[in-house]
């Protein structure tokens, strides 16, 4: 037996020779921004995904709305359960396949980290008030929360994960800002790929968002079983269980046509996948990353499907009146507290406001817009609600 004074994590070890040797491997990791000392009884990629546990950015992401604004219901996903439904389907397809798991998981539970209050309206809205300074991407500011705004160590800023956790979390990103970032970046000028961690779990993001939307539209009222029944991917399997258990009711029926849509997804991309590495046969992590298309895909008729089903909830969900009124007060709400906060900064909470005054000494307005846009960013949908009616409902002088 290991004395505990030599403490050797046999399980990490046992774990990475169970891996593929494509795998992201402890090993093999490009490191930390901020060199550290090896855990003891954890993977580098163990320690990642805890680490955005612990974080700040990730407990707000119970507030954020994911298509409903979030005191909409109950029952409506939020980022966070969002980020933990990625992050199931992602160590699904991480273990069927020998990938790293934790690493998988750490990238799924921070990849939304940097969203806006109030889903993409409130994304795109901030993007158009930077537009004079940079604009703003969200996946570029989940990247920014762990490597720059988290607050947890003295050592360092952010919470310093791996590159192959940050790579993962930086899904898309301008050639402007690729240029910026130095390494990070760098897949994004070549045209390259990052590890197939990375890979899978954009597509388990995808997998996500779709099929739970469903859900909650559904739920919502906002469409209904006769419109989705022109949606192939649904309309297959809905047919399937009503065949199958005729008399359950209705919900169930829902949850049960939901849950076997995620799974036909899940096998055809795992089988696809599995063909294309075959093909390709890479050694290791960085013959994955040299690849100059994705090597995690689903087949040509499951793009397809998915394909009309992204259409559909587009055209009958997203742009549903009643999510479009929302839209339209949440981007009310962004775009006054931005410009108010940059008219007067003074409005800002004092911590936010010594921090303006030390970007914008050092770049600027531009410095000033981007804290500003990190402290509207950081919100969730309530506490955004509650400070536009501070700032701009006379009954309310507290």
């Amino acid at each position: 037996m290991q004395p505990l004074d030599q403490p050797v994590n046999k399980k990490t070890e046992t774990m990475q020779d169970w891996l593929a040797p494509y795998a992201a491997l402890d090993k093999l990791s490009l490191g930390r921004q901020y060199e550290e000392d090896t855990p003891a009884y954890r993977g580098e990629f163990q320690r990642d995904r805890d680490r955005v546990i612990h974080a700040t950015a990730f407990r707000r992401l119970e507030y954020k709305t994911q298509v409903f604004v979030n005191h909409e219901g109950d029952l409506f996903r939020t980022r966070l359960t969002h980020s933990i439904e990625v992050a199931q389907i992602a160590r699904t397809i991480a273990r069927a396949m020998h990938l790293n798991e934790d690493l998988s998981e750490a990238i799924a539970l921070a990849h939304d980290l940097g969203h806006t209050p109030f889903g993409h309206a409130g994304q795109d809205e901030l993007n158009h008030c930077m537009k004079e300074y940079g604009g703003f991407e969200h996946n570029l500011q989940s990247l920014r929360v762990v490597d720059l705004l988290e607050e947890k160590y003295a050592s360092f800023p952010g919470i310093n994960l791996t590159y192959e956790a940050r790579e993962g979390i930086l899904k898309h990103c301008s050639l402007h800002n690729a240029k910026q970032l130095g390494e990070i970046g760098q897949r994004f000028l070549e045209k390259t790929m990052p590890g197939l961690e990375a890979q899978l779990t954009n597509i388990a993001d995808e997998i996500a968002y779709n099929n739970h939307d469903v859900d909650d539209g559904l739920r919502s009222g906002l469409i209904t079983i006769p419109q989705l029944l022109d949606v192939p991917l649904f309309k297959e399997q809905y047919e399937e269980v009503k065949q199958k258990y005729p008399d359950i009711t209705e919900r169930r029926t829902i949850n049960e046509t939901v849950r076997r849509i995620i799974n036909i997804q899940v096998v055809d991309l795992i089988t696809t996948s599995t063909n294309n590495i075959n093909n390709v046969n890479p050694e290791n992590i960085f013959a994955v990353r040299s690849c100059q298309k994705p090597l995690l895909s689903f087949s040509d008729e499951m793009k397809g499907k998915n394909l009309q089903l992204k259409k559909f909830l587009r055209q009958n969900l997203y742009k549903h009146y009643r999510v479009m009124r929302m839209s339209a007060k949440s981007t009310r709400v962004i775009r006054k507290l931005f410009h108010a906060f940059m008219e007067t900064p003074r409005l800002l909470p004092e911590d936010f406001y010594q921090k303006v005054i030390i970007s914008k000494s050092e770049h600027g307005e531009t410095g000033q817009a981007r804290t500003i846009a990190d402290y509207i960013a950081g919100m969730t949908d309530r506490y955004a609600i509650a400070e536009y009616d501070k700032m701009f409902d006379v009954k309310n002088l507290t």
